[in-house]
């Protein structure tokens, strides 16, 4: 594969909710037959129909504590819709000019060999790809401002046949000045997902829009049977290892609830994290006397916060050292690699390729089943 810019691995991690469809978009479909339905295993965040003509994406969870739905319409050269004002959005495809607002975007944009439709993005240093990066440095990319406050002038003279948003909540004044325009803007969810494959399987929502379906699926099998395999491999290790993860910030101590993208990672890679029984896909709040008394003899210290080294982490904290992973030196962090402009890369292709994550973390826990294998995220810190 081409080279792959390695990331902060966060453990941002929300509930996926599956909402409900309102009656008049369901109306739509039933005038007109589905030819296809794409394939969606593990994702539960959109769902992709194709028909005569013109395809739909249906969005079920665009952000957290929401029973909202969101359909758009993807409309072939030609194509014609049966109404277009069941559509919260309709774009012509392929999509040529793209706009994306989440680092998390750009590998699906690579992958999928797509690399020249991107022209715009809000705050282009916090993007790590090489590739995209050259993009950028000749001047081939817009820099669009700030994410919560994109330069809308800007981005409408670009003139992109779609945007790629996401939201927090339904409360983004600047997305509903660009759809005012007649710019079309696609929210993308991927971050709410929680399962490492549903995350990476969103490079199906990508494929649709540029025609690349049949890619999409061969590049998400290809992900998909590598990670298997890897979760195969580290479930044959004879011994468990103990778990613990996070950091303090303010007296809190952060880390992934047990059913959160990030304990799914340890679990997968056969290591027994201390909190895997914790309810919640999202993460905890600790003090530190709860944390210590769980898990002062963890044996393994998986993404202790943005500490780069155990001398930074024992001048914030004392504590810290009373760790038996502090001691040993077992602390592993995702916050040493970044991206040429400085960013801490976890945002962009962690959630991409899962695979590379597992096998990283089955490398830490288990260094005897893949003795070969170089941790691409992932460092010892010193």
């Amino acid at each position: 594969m081409p080279n792959f810019y390695k990331i902060f691995l966060s453990f941002l991690l929300l509930a996926a909710i599956i909402s409900c469809k309102n009656e008049p978009k369901k109306s739509v479909e039933t005038k007109a037959a589905s030819k296809k339905e794409q394939s969606i295993k593990y994702a539960k965040g959109f769902e992709i129909k194709t028909f005569e003509g013109y395809k739909t994406i249906t969005l079920k969870n665009p952000w957290p504590g929401t029973e909202k739905t969101f359909k758009y319409a993807l409309v072939e050269k030609n194509g014609s819709l049966p109404n277009n004002e069941s559509f919260d959005a309709v774009v012509k495809i392929p999509v040529k000019r793209i706009v994306v607002t989440s680092t998390t975007h750009i590998p699906s944009l690579e992958m999928l060999n797509e690399t020249e439709a991107l022209v715009g993005f809000p705050n282009l240093n916090y993007i790590s790809s090489e590739k995209t990066r050259e993009r950028i440095s000749e001047g081939k990319i817009t820099e669009l401002g700030r994410n919560e406050d994109i330069n809308t002038e800007i981005l409408i003279n670009l003139k992109p046949d779609a945007v790629i948003g996401f939201a927090v909540d339904g409360n983004n004044s600047t997305f509903a000045t660009i759809e005012k325009t007649g710019i079309p803007v696609l929210y993308n969810s991927d971050w709410t997902e929680t399962s490492p494959l549903g995350k990476a399987e969103w490079i199906k929502f990508f494929g649709a829009l540029f025609n690349k379906e049949e890619e999409a699926d061969s590049i998400f099998k290809l992900i998909e049977t590598e990670y298997l395999s890897a979760k195969k491999i580290a479930s044959e290790a004879k011994k468990t290892p103990t778990v613990i993860s996070g950091a303090m910030y303010k007296d809190v101590w952060y880390m992934p609830q047990g059913e959160s993208w990030g304990a799914k990672f340890i679990a997968d890679a056969n290591g027994d994290y201390l909190w895997k029984d914790s309810k919640g896909t999202g993460g905890l709040s600790l003090s530190l006397e709860s944390v210590l008394n769980e898990g002062h003899n963890a044996e393994v210290w998986i993404g202790p916060g943005q500490f780069t080294s155990l001398n930074e982490m024992k001048s914030a904290d004392q504590a810290y050292t009373q760790f038996a992973a502090f001691k040993t030196g077992n602390v592993y962090s995702y916050s040493l690699k970044k991206g040429e402009t400085g960013g801490v890369i976890y945002f962009e292709l962690a959630p991409n390729r899962p695979d590379l994550v597992l096998k990283d973390l089955i490398k830490i826990l288990h260094p005897e089943l893949y003795p070969n294998h170089e941790l691409y995220f992932f460092d010892k810190i010193q």
